[in-house]
């Protein structure tokens, strides 16, 4: 890497859709970004935003049959703002892969062995790796010379102790088939808890966080001295909190219930479980901004609403309780992700009532808005209660820019 080469693109490939940030690591400035969306499809679209310049989205339709052709795109995008994949300028391409198991605890330069193992762990992930591996390997295949790095979403929960991370099931078993609680969002709860702590004014080593991640997907960490102890997700993203889609902590009874009872299929359950479940299950919408609205509307329609705003409350507060015991000493209690970050009722009403425990929320501060990280809590809760926006895009990019500096 060249003494020039300050620049990283992040890539989070999905099944149909790539997202792309292009950053500049001497500030973390955001050169450009966008979305490649129905990869595969005949009306495949690209939406580019070419920052470095301040100049107006682009979007472009047409078919885009694979990867290949969607990066492709990308990099003509990117080398009509002046900002290529052959440009000197770029250090590394660091992508987003969701599943690293327990053999990759930290950010890797991606090689044919690293591929093959994140290959291995596919049963883990099925619907996500397949996808992060395409990537890579069209990126690869663009830029052969170039640094390409793999950052983990489990990665920051490897540091949870066995006590945290097993399953009371055989252990034979459980070895055998890999089956432990991993977690996932690990980028956001490293991002998050790390800023928590610069906002108290101290080193990460010095402070105990619990992060809420509240978008569609939802999970909470404890994390004690910028290590991660405990995490809502387990072996894969439907453990936990209430989620947009996913109904989070279950008997895993219910599944075998369903099976005797209902007559479903396994594909049934786990669909009914994953995308027809939490809030959208329990009132048909899954946007907090339209749940509140339906509440204060009123009548049966807001009534069933309301169950479902309870319901993910309770959720939260159980986890807010059971992780300040793991912790013993809570210092900052951080609201994240797009719920986390703009939905103001449900802040506080996961901290109401908790005084005994050292949290509490201002009203005043907890309504207004800001994108800077900033307390909600009043100064006399012994509790800092945070809204701090995440940003995955630049830890990934930090971490890659990191490893390769390096």
């Amino acid at each position: 890497m060249t003494a020039t080469a300050t620049r990283v693109l992040v890539l989070n490939s999905g099944s149909s859709s790539v997202k792309y940030q292009l950053l500049d690591m001497r500030d973390g400035a955001r050169l450009a970004a966008g979305l490649v969306e129905r990869i595969g499809e005949s009306t495949s679209r690209l939406a580019h935003t070419p920052l470095a310049t301040g100049g107006e989205k682009r979007e472009t339709e047409g078919a885009m049959a694979d990867h290949e052709a969607a990066l492709k795109a990308v990099a003509a995008e990117l080398a009509t703002d002046g900002l290529g994949l052959d440009s000197p300028q770029l250090a590394a391409i660091g992508h987003r892969v969701v599943h690293g198991g327990l053999e990759f605890t930290e950010p890797t330069v991606i090689d044919d062995a690293v591929l093959e193992e994140i290959e291995r762990l596919v049963p883990l992930a099925p619907l996500h790796n397949p996808a992060n591996i395409t990537g890579i390997r069209t990126a690869r295949a663009l830029r052969p010379d170039l640094p390409q790095v793999a950052v983990f979403d489990t990665a920051f929960h490897t540091t949870m102790p066995e006590h945290a991370a097993r399953y009371a099931i055989d252990v034979a078993t459980a070895d055998r088939h890999r089956i432990r609680r991993y977690g996932f969002h690990g980028t956001s709860h490293a991002y998050v808890s790390r800023k928590t702590a610069a906002l108290l004014g101290k080193d990460p080593s010095e402070v105990n966080v619990i992060v809420l991640h509240l978008g569609n997907g939802a999970s909470a960490s404890a994390v004690a001295g910028g290590r991660c102890v405990d995490t809502s997700m387990g072996l894969t993203p439907l453990e936990g909190l209430v989620m947009g889609t996913r109904s989070g902590d279950i008997d895993p009874a219910v599944t075998f219930h369903l099976k005797r009872v209902a007559g479903m299929s396994e594909d049934e359950v786990d669909e009914l479980l994953n995308k027809k479940s939490g809030l959208i299950g329990l009132c048909g919408d899954n946007d907090m901004r339209e749940i509140r609205r339906r509440i204060d509307a009123g009548g049966e329609d807001g009534e069933r609403a309301r169950l479902a705003f309870d319901v993910y409350i309770h959720r939260l507060r159980k986890y807010l309780g059971a992780y300040s015991a793991v912790l013993g000493r809570v210092d900052a209690v951080a609201f994240t992700a797009g719920v986390g970050e703009n939905a103001a009722p449900v802040r506080e009403a996961a901290i109401a009532g908790l005084e005994e425990m050292g949290m509490a929320v201002d009203a005043d501060l907890n309504d207004r808005r800001s994108d800077e990280p900033r307390l909600i809590s009043p100064e006399y809760a012994r509790v800092a209660v945070a809204v701090v926006p995440t940003d995955e895009e630049l830890e990934i990019a930090q971490q890659t820019y990191a490893l390769v500096s390096a």
